[in-house]
């Protein structure tokens, strides 16, 4: 494809002249090949720059960069923001996409809400994809992508590659790196979803509020001017989020306790054995749906991804219909066996002090006898959270055990220091992260519940980086069937 014609498509200047065809576009050069957009960005700890002229080298034929870059050999287009410049540009190449976009952001509950309205749109007969942190997954498939939000030239592909496999709906997560590094733009996103905001992340954000602000602009930028802010009303930060979501214009649907007259207003809840009762009002109706997932917050996330479906012009009837039959998503309170004395095992991917929190809180209703927590923390990652998930776990289960989780290149014991930190005194400690599943289990009764939490879907442990970076096998639900056992 010719670059003038993409770049007239992404109302991108090109220099005097400039004139290239376009076999694909990368920002890795060495992936590069003749006839490549390179995209040059300046990282954390990587400058693209510096590999320009390898690029060029390559075959890249066109350079997407700040002005101040030196580009030698290949056609320059400079932009203030690069990553945003490229993004539009990569769109246009990458043809032809889904018809029904939408996104989620958040920093707990994205790959439920994903999942689940992926199953939604599935059980109402469309081919449908989500897109995060478990990867590429189709009613066929999963593919592991490595990232909640891959980078611009994967996620394009992934949706060009889903469309042409015949997928017409597609939901993906935006994370707040994804969404400041402009990693999911160009495509006409129907309807986003917020789900909620709690620490996390603040290693690479300055603060709450400029974490919050990478949040908005899924509402401020990505979604389409005349789409749909479907907000999780209960949230500390909820008002905030449909505030800016009003302030672009766009149609503003909240689910919840405290969402108003034309959203999805929760109006009672009635933990279950298995499941949960709800019942919900909708256009002036109070529907009970058997929702069969355990948790409060999974029922907020179900009612998002509901939103998300009737946003982007789904049947009521059907959707209602399809809460009742939603599977559990991957990792997230999944119950990964019942051991030998009767004891369930759950496992789930709560890292952050509020979402360990609302994993606690989704058990407790169930739970006759102890709830026994095993958890540590990431390494490389905001290191204040440590103790704050020490404290929650001191104070909501009845035994916490302290553990690894994927130290990267910190040393481990010290991880746990941080966290035994905010138990004072009331945590036990554990470093081998089997060596901890297997003491829950055996230690636990029939009327007690063991929760192994932090890593949920993942299968391997980083150990490591850089260099030296190991991933050894490690994945919670299958050493948990196996102390079980």
């Amino acid at each position: 494809m010719k670059l003038t014609v993409l770049a007239t498509r992404a109302g991108v200047t090109l220099p005097a002249g400039a004139e290239a065809q376009i076999t694909g576009f990368a920002i890795d050069n060495r992936k590069v090949a003749p006839g490549t957009v390179f995209g040059a960005f300046q990282g954390a700890r990587v400058n693209g720059e510096d590999f320009i002229p390898a690029a060029i080298a390559a075959g890249a034929v066109a350079i997407v960069a700040r002005p101040a870059a030196v580009v030698s050999g290949a056609i320059h287009i400079a932009a203030d923001n690069p990553r945003q410049t490229f993004a539009r540009l990569a769109a246009q190449f990458f043809t032809p996409v889904p018809d029904t976009i939408v996104a989620v952001t958040g920093t707990n509950g994205k790959t439920s809400v994903a999942e689940m309205t992926r199953q939604i749109w599935r059980m109402a007969g469309h081919r449908a994809a989500s897109i995060g942190t478990l990867g590429v997954t189709t009613s066929d498939e999963s593919v592991s992508t490595g990232l909640t939000t891959p980078d611009i030239v994967t996620f394009l592909a992934n949706m060009s590659g889903l469309a042409r496999e015949g997928v017409t709906h597609v939901a993906y997560e935006a994370s707040s790196h994804g969404l400041s590094q402009y990693r999911n733009e160009g495509l006409r996103v129907v309807a986003g979803a917020f789900t909620n905001l709690s620490r996390d992340h603040l290693d690479y954000h300055a603060d709450m509020e400029d974490y919050f602000a990478a949040k908005m602009r899924l509402f401020g930028e990505v979604v389409d001017a005349d789409g749909t802010a479907v907000v999780w009303a209960d949230d500390e930060w909820s008002d905030k989020a449909i505030t800016h979501a009003r302030q672009r214009g766009l149609a503003v649907l909240t689910a919840g306790e405290r969402a108003d007259a034309e959203g999805l207003r929760l109006v009672s809840r009635t933990p279950g054995q298995l499941g949960q009762v709800l019942e919900i009002e909708w256009a002036g109706t109070v529907r009970k749906v058997n929702l069969p997932l355990i948790g409060a917050y999974q029922t907020a996330n179900a009612l998002v991804a509901a939103g998300l479906v009737l946003a982007s012009g789904g049947d009521a009837a059907q959707v209602f219909d399809a809460l009742g039959r939603l599977q559990p998503v991957r990792g997230r309170l999944e119950r990964a066996a019942i051991s030998r004395s009767g004891t369930p095992v759950y496992v789930d991917y709560a890292h952050t002090p509020d979402a360990l929190e609302a994993a606690i809180a989704a058990l407790r209703p169930h739970c006759a006898g102890r709830l026994i927590v095993v958890f540590g923390a990431g390494g490389d990652r905001d290191q204040g959270k440590r103790p704050e998930m020490g404290r929650v776990a001191a104070l909501q289960a009845d035994l916490g055990i302290v553990t690894d989780d994927n130290p990267r290149s910190e040393d481990s014991a010290t991880i746990r220091a941080m966290i035994l930190a905010g138990g004072d005194g009331a945590l036990r400690e554990v470093g081998d992260r089997r060596a901890a599943i297997a003491a829950a289990i055996a230690e636990a009764g029939r009327d007690d519940i063991v929760l192994i939490a932090g890593k949920g879907h993942e299968q391997g442990q980083i150990v490591g980086a850089g260099a030296e970076m190991r991933v050894l096998p490690f994945d919670d639900v299958t050493v948990a069937r196996e102390c079980a056992a």
